[in-house]
């Protein structure tokens, strides 16, 4: 694993037990069908939540020609944009590489990340998928949180082959250790099973099944999800409600975690 520099602000010796977790593909900063680059109010709708930790899948590092077309494109890469002065540190995992640009998972976090790695899960075919696995730091205590962000396939036989190598890295994690796994599961048909690895999906333990993220405007399709491990789960919400309803194409999951 990677570790950040030691140059890298660092959340304040606070003791923290509780924080809140936040996930959604962000579509590239696009709206549905790319119709209208929406990073900057998505930023804003981000940074309403109050999320400590905020899961991205499709987020954009690099790109070259977008900012010939769109004035408001940020001149760093998105996940930075959307870090601001919020979360001070952050974690891209590079996925999909192209001639004009790449993009891939991120991590955006208010606690120390004290190391991390993104671990490629590509299948066979022309979707680039990966698996960043971040270590974060409690401040007060020291307790370390490990954040799995993940973005599976399109395809049941992809993702099958995904969830095996996702619970092979969950293996290599302490079993007493919290854990997070947040991220789009593509998982329309609820075959991702996670509880032979001790996790619990935050929606089906308060609701009984898998929250309804896609498509925004009126979803219908259990595609993200949120998992815990050595974690108590409180207030779980599906933010469906504008601004969300008309930002990207999937709408964000959100849940307050205690040790």
């Amino acid at each position: 694993m990677a570790a950040i520099p030691d140059w890298v602000p660092i959340a304040p010796s606070v003791a923290i037990t509780r924080f809140t977790v936040l996930t959604v593909n962000i579509h590239k900063g696009f709206t549905a069908l790319n119709r209208r680059f929406i990073l900057p109010e998505l930023r804003e709708a981000v940074r309403s939540v109050g999320a400590d930790m905020v899961f991205l899948q499709e987020i954009h590092g690099t790109h070259e020609r977008h900012p010939q077309r769109y004035s408001d494109w940020p001149n760093m890469p998105q996940y930075e944009f959307l870090a601001d002065s919020i979360w001070p540190q952050f974690a891209y995992g590079r996925n999909a590489v192209y001639p004009h640009g790449d993009h891939g998972n991120a991590l955006l976090s208010k606690f120390q990340i004290v190391r991390y790695d993104n671990l490629d899960i590509s299948q066979s075919g022309h979707e680039s998928r990966g698996l960043l696995h971040c270590v974060l730091r409690l401040p007060g205590s020291g307790q370390e949180v490990h954040a799995i962000c993940i973005h599976l396939g399109l395809r049941e036989v992809h993702r099958q082959q995904q969830l095996r190598l996702l619970e092979q890295r969950i293996r290599e994690i302490p079993a007493d250790a919290p854990l997070v796994v947040a991220g789009d599961f593509n998982d329309w048909r609820q075959r991702a099973d996670l509880s032979q690895s001790g996790l619990r999906e935050v929606f089906v333990e308060t609701a009984g099944k898998p929250a309804r993220t896609f498509p925004a405007r009126l979803p219908l399709l259990p595609l993200d999800r949120i998992y815990v491990r050595n974690l108590k789960v409180h207030n779980p919400r599906v933010l469906t409600t504008r601004p969300w309803s008309h930002l990207s194409d999937h709408v964000p999951l959100s849940v307050e975690v205690e040790l």
